[in-house]
């Protein structure tokens, strides 16, 4: 059975759609990588949805929205470069990518990421990077398999190490 999917841009009145999908993907991704109380509080609905709210009511955050069968299933969001380390005063940032987990490894991530990169080079961007957490090996993997490398940067986050992972557009 084939399934329709149909990718478009995030805009105001998607921020529980993009809750929903974070909530989710987060619950089951970063179980065993964050403590316990930690991913409670990061994945507390409304806190989550009013987040969402806040984001798509700025232009700094380019999100994309990715529907399967009519249904909310994938979300990425990108902008410039939030804490640029020497050299990335002009590199975009992947901010997140997620997606429902009943459907990982369907490449719906990577139809969302391929549509992410195309945005940042035609906004003129020639770099992107993002930050990981150093445990996730299934999407280190993930990024790898799109181009990514580690740069050697890290740093904690929510109680866990990250690592910065960087390519060229």
């Amino acid at each position: 059975m084939s399934s329709e999917i149909m990718l478009r841009s995030a805009r105001p009145g998607d921020e529980r759609f993009c809750a929903q999908v974070q909530t989710a993907s987060w619950r089951t991704a970063f179980r065993d990588i964050l403590p316990a109380e930690v991913l409670e509080g990061l994945t507390e609905f409304s806190r989550t949805e009013e987040m969402y709210r806040r984001v798509l009511a700025q232009d700094a955050f380019h999100g994309t929205l990715l529907l399967l069968n009519g249904m909310p299933h994938g979300i990425a969001f990108w902008s410039r470069c939030r804490a640029p380390a020497p050299g990335q005063e002009d590199a975009a940032e992947l901010v997140c990518i997620h997606s429902l987990p009943d459907n990982w490894r369907r490449g719906y991530g990577s139809r969302m990421m391929d549509r992410v990169l195309d945005e940042m080079r035609r906004a003129g961007f020639r770099q992107v990077m993002l930050w990981v957490f150093a445990e996730n090996t299934r999407a280190r993997r993930f990024y790898e398999a799109h181009g990514f490398a580690p740069t050697g940067r890290e740093q904690a986050g929510f109680g866990a190490r990250e690592m910065e992972y960087a390519r060229e557009l």
